[in-house]
C-alpha cells in the first residue's frame, strides 16, 4: 500500500483540507479527532508518519508526542506537528517533546506535501511503492512480492513480516514487537506463533538461497540481513 499518514486534529475543516491534499499527493491517510482515539489507531495499525496538532482537546498534540516517545513501538514514528503557536518558545517546546518537524497554520498544501516527502526521506520511510533489497521486491500497492522477476506466492501474515523486516535491515525485532507491529496490540496471541510465520517466510525464501537473510538472534528475535 501507499505510505500511510495518520492525521490528530480536532477541527474537521482542517482534516478535510488534509486528508483531500494528501490523498491527491497518493497518500493512505487515517484520522483521529482527539489524541486519545489516536492511541487507539495505534494500537492496532501503525501509519509511516503522524500530523499532530498541538491544540488538541483533553491531550495535548506535545503530550501525545511526548507518549510515543516514550513507548518502544512508536518511537521512532516520524511526527510533525502542525500548531498556530508561532513563538520560539513553542517551537522549542515542540521539538524537546520529540516531532520531527513543525509548520504553523495556516500552511500551504504544497509545502507541507514537501516536508512530508523530506521527512520521509530523513527517516528511511518508502516515498514511493517498493521496497527492495536482495534481489526481492515489493509492491506496496498491489501487495505482490517477486524474486529474481519471478512471482511469489506469499501468505498476508509471511507478507507483513516480510515488509516489516525489510523496511528495517539488520534492526533487531523481539518476539513482542513482531506481535505488535504485525497482528496489533488488541490481539492475544502466543509468541510462538511469531516462530510459525518466521519458518513459512523462510521456506518461500529458501528456494532462491534467500531464507538466510531472515536471521534469528538468540534469546532476542529476528531481523533482515540484506544478502552481500
Amino acid at each position: 500500500m501507499a505510505t500511510s499518514i495518520l492525521i490528530v486534529e480536532d477541527e474537521p475543516e482542517i482534516r478535510e483540507l488534509l486528508n483531500f491534499s494528501l490523498v491527491r499527493a497518493g497518500f493512505n491517510v487515517a484520522e483521529a479527532a482527539t489524541g486519545e482515539m489516536a492511541l487507539q489507531h495505534l494500537d492496532n495499525k501503525l501509519p509511516d508518519i503522524l500530523i499532530v496538532d498541538w491544540m488538541l482537546p483533553g491531550m495535548s498534540g506535545v503530550e501525545l508526542a511526548k507518549r510515543l516517545r516514550r513507548d518502544e513501538l512508536t518511537n521512532k514514528l516520524p511526527l510533525l506537528m502542525l500548531t498556530a503557536r508561532s513563538e520560539e518558545t513553542d517551537l522549542l517546546e515542540s521539538f524537546e517533546s520529540g516531532i520531527d518537524d513543525y509548520m504553523t497554520k495556516p500552511f500551504s498544501p504544497r509545502e507541507l506535501v514537501a516536508r512530508i516527502k523530506a521527512l520521509l526521506r530523513r527517516t528511511g520511510v518508502p516515498e514511493n511503492d517498493t521496497v527492495e533489497s536482495s534481489g526481492i521486491r515489493i509492491d506496496l500497492v498491489s501487495h505482490r512480492v517477486t524474486i529474481a522477476g519471478e512471482d511469489i506466492n506469499i501468505g498476508p501474515t509471511e507478507y507483513r513480516l516480510l515488509e516489516l523486516l525489510m523496511r528495517n535491515p539488520d534492526r533487531v525485532f523481539e518476539r513482542d514487537q513482531l506481535l505488535d507491529r504485525v497482528w496489533g496490540r488488541s490481539t492475544y496471541i502466543e509468541t510462538r506463533t511469531v516462530d510459525v510465520h518466521i519458518l513459512r517466510l523462510r521456506k518461500v525464501l529458501k528456494p532462491f538461497g534467500l531464507d538466510n537473510t531472515v536471521q534469528t538472534v538468540r534469546s532476542v528475535g529476528y531481523r533482515f540481513t540484506p544478502s552481500s
